[in-house]
């Protein structure tokens, strides 16, 4: 009788920890991912909108950050070198249930990811140092296996599935490129004059615009330093359409540089990071009046204090669990419902 008793206490304790998983909660209010310094290394923060209730998710002594929500709300991929190297892992939206995605280890990094919209998928940069080799990567969760990619950095995973938004360099600065997920085929809407850089796309959640990194100023062949810290400084924040149209400059060039980091689920609003009084900090822009927010004000022990950001807001999610037969087709149609 006690063994079948133990038995039963030991399934229902798995029972419990695979229902508690399934079901782990999601926001119930909008809510922005950031990275922090603040405490003496990077972390994995979570606030309002406004900048109210930040709160630390990870909480541990490894370098945290680049932080992005799953579909639904109830995960968060991210990337830490608590293994030793930079890698992807998992947390539940309340920074518990902690693992890595890959259960093998390697030597090279993998950082940069991009949740696809069915849940089921990421896209991710890697880097090995030592065998000079780099790349972007499709990666499905729960498998080791991954997929080549064609060469870019900064996946951003558009809404209705179909491609992949990154940077891709070339000899005098990067353009703005678009992976079809199925075919591989690419296709780059703004010519080189336009934006000599364009990089760190961001979707609105209808699929309709992004947001992107631009600078106007390529490198000269051979560096000076000055003169490319300077341009450096001119990187700023752009909007445009889907189809290339409609580019406008959101940010001035005038002060430090600036890059976006995500785009408001309605459109409206644009998280961009920017360095004032010596520390990177996380500011919030309606695109439409101008009006500007700064989110963060606290200091780190990095000169980028505060950086990224990746929104959340439940009005804008499913309310059942991704099913990647309907999600493929019907998940940007139902965020611009």
């Amino acid at each position: 009788m006690r063994l079948v008793l133990i038995f039963f206490l030991i399934l229902l304790m798995l029972m419990c920890g695979g229902v508690c998983q399934v079901f782990a909660k999601a926001p119930t209010t909008p809510k922005i991912l950031f990275t922090s310094s603040r405490d003496g290394n990077r972390e994995v923060y979570m606030m309002n909108p406004d900048g109210s209730e930040q709160i630390n998710l990870t909480q541990h002594p490894a370098r945290d950050g680049s932080a992005v929500w799953s579909p639904t709300g109830d995960q968060i991929l991210f990337v830490s070198d608590r293994g030793g190297v930079r890698d992807l892992y998992l947390m539940d939206a309340d920074g518990t249930n902690v693992r890595r995605v890959f259960k093998k280890k390697i030597r090279a990094s993998r950082y940069a990811a991009a949740w696809s919209p069915d849940g089921k998928q990421f896209a991710y940069n890697y880097l090995d140092w030592d065998r000079r080799k780099s790349g972007l990567y499709l990666g499905t969760f729960g498998e080791e296996g991954v997929d080549p990619l064609p060469n870019g950095s900064s996946p951003a995973w558009s809404p209705d599935g179909s491609e992949i938004a990154c940077s891709v360099a070339h000899a005098l600065g990067a353009r703005l490129t678009f992976i079809n997920v199925d075919t591989r085929d690419r296709e780059q809407p703004l010519p080189d004059k336009t934006l000599q850089w364009q990089a760190a796309p961001c979707w609105s959640a209808a699929g309709d615009r992004l947001a992107i990194s631009g600078n106007k100023h390529p490198i000269p062949a051979i560096l000076d330093r000055d003169l490319h810290e300077a341009w450096n400084d001119k990187d700023t924040v752009f909007i445009l359409n889907r189809d290339g149209t409609g580019l406008r400059q959101l940010v001035e060039e005038a002060g430090p540089g600036a890059g976006p980091s995500a785009l408001s689920p309605d459109g409206s609003e644009v998280l961009y990071s920017q360095e004032i009084n010596g520390q990177t900090q996380i500011f919030k822009l309606d695109i439409n009046s101008g009006v500007r927010t700064q989110l963060t004000h606290i200091g780190g022990a990095f000169r980028q204090a505060n950086v990224g950001g990746e929104w959340f807001d439940p009005a804008y999610t499913l309310p059942v669990s991704p099913q990647p037969h309907l999600l493929t087709t019907t998940w940007g149609d139902v965020k611009k419902q």
